[in-house]
């Protein structure tokens, strides 16, 4: 297969970029395939039509939950090939938690893990003396202006997500019901509506990293954001001004930190 030239799109971040262009690397070097990678905003990984994307590129980095809409599109071919069940075997014992089964839809598998999150707690080490462990402890440090939120879509989405599983009812999977029922939900939107009210209001435009980005600047007095998804990057010493450590997300309900989405 030497000479062969392949072309991938990932998202515009370290993390999702530079581990694709380093693997990639030593692909070339093995089989004499090069691929090569460009990158999308994390608005458009999380949003953009990857049945557009599959017409302009061999490989792709999606994003969760666009597993359902590649299965019904059937945009993307499916990656369980006979002949390679040693592969696949040895990339599912060395994934994260199940991460690997969660690609696994109608019986065929969608993608790889190469990246894994969840929701948990971003804080600032230096300016707090430990994470807020309850969701009231947050609403004070928000009632303080120093705390954000990332209320962009879908993350809006995710944090209801999460806030109703921890509740102790989490959102149905399947379609075979309602979304959630109707007192756990309306419990969720007050929560989320409250926080709303009190961090900034750029919040809403805000992904992720935006929300790192703007805890990590020198004179940033934001000690936390208590729904995100964990970026390991910010918490190594020298990546960005200030370091960020992650820790569980704060209890909304009774069952402990569960049901991160």
């Amino acid at each position: 297969m030497s000479g062969v030239s392949l072309k991938g799109m990932t998202w515009s971040h370290p993390r999702g970029y530079d581990p694709m262009v380093a693997c990639s690397a030593l692909w070339r070097e093995k089989t004499g395939v090069s691929i090569e990678w460009e990158k999308r905003s994390l608005q458009d990984f999380e949003s953009f039509p990857v049945e557009e994307l599959a017409r302009a590129y061999d490989l792709i980095v999606i994003d969760h939950p666009h597993v359902g809409q590649i299965t019904a599109e059937k945009c993307l071919a499916p990656l369980d090939v006979p002949g390679r069940e040693a592969e696949r075997e040895a990339l599912a014992r060395g994934s994260v938690g199940k991460s690997y089964p969660s690609y696994t839809w109608q019986g065929r598998q969608w993608a790889f893990p190469i990246d894994a999150a969840t929701q948990v707690q971003a804080w600032r080490p230096d300016l707090i003396e430990a994470a807020p462990t309850i969701w009231t402890e947050v609403l004070a440090l928000a009632e303080q202006g120093r705390v954000l939120l990332p209320l962009r879509p879908p993350h809006s989405l995710m944090c209801f997500y999460t806030l109703a599983a921890d509740l102790g009812r989490p959102c149905t999977v399947d379609g075979s019901a309602d979304l959630v029922d109707g007192e756990t939900g309306e419990t969720a939107f007050e929560m989320l509506r409250e926080i709303a009210m009190l961090v900034d209001p750029a919040c809403v435009t805000m992904d992720p990293i935006a929300v790192f980005e703007k805890m990590a600047e020198p004179g940033s007095r934001i000690a936390c954001a208590p729904l995100i998804y964990g970026y390991v990057p910010y918490a190594v010493a020298g990546f960005r001004p200030r370091r960020l450590a992650f820790a569980d997300m704060p209890v909304a309900g009774g069952n402990g930190p569960v049901g991160s989405a």
